[in-house]
């Protein structure tokens, strides 16, 4: 099935994919924040089908928040709205964006030694929150 993402779907996209980066950054702070993003960018990068072309590139995506709280008020959203808008085109596609960022949070997890901080714990439950919501 083809999948016809507009170029305003593409920064929804983007904004929810490198800001769950961004997210799983600043909730690692408690072990290297930088290994974090690293981990979880390369995961990204390595995204395949339309969601893969679409997240290659951060360009555009909207993500201006100053703090946390506020990034988590560009994201959050952009999660839910990214699966939703896959999910009426192509159900596939929906579920290849979900496990992208699984497979970001998991890269982001184990960039901490042992288990992850509780900070990035509750971090990847708020994102796999807005998931599925």
């Amino acid at each position: 099935m083809t999948v016809n993402i507009t170029a305003q779907d593409e920064i929804t996209i983007r904004t929810a994919a490198w800001g769950t980066v961004s997210l799983l950054a600043a909730a690692g702070i408690a072990g290297s924040s930088h290994k974090v993003a690293t981990d979880a960018a390369l995961a990204l990068n390595a995204t395949t089908g339309a969601v893969g072309h679409v997240v290659a590139s951060a360009k555009g995506a909207k993500l201006k928040g100053k703090s946390t709280a506020a990034l988590a008020d560009e994201v959050f959203p952009a999660l839910t709205a990214s699966v939703k808008l896959l999910e009426a085109q192509d159900p596939a596609e929906a579920e290849n964006f979900r496990s992208t960022i699984a497979v970001v949070i998991d890269a982001a997890e184990r960039a901490h030694k042992g288990a992850p901080s509780p900070t990035l714990a509750e971090m990847a439950r708020k994102i796999n929150e807005a998931l599925a919501a």
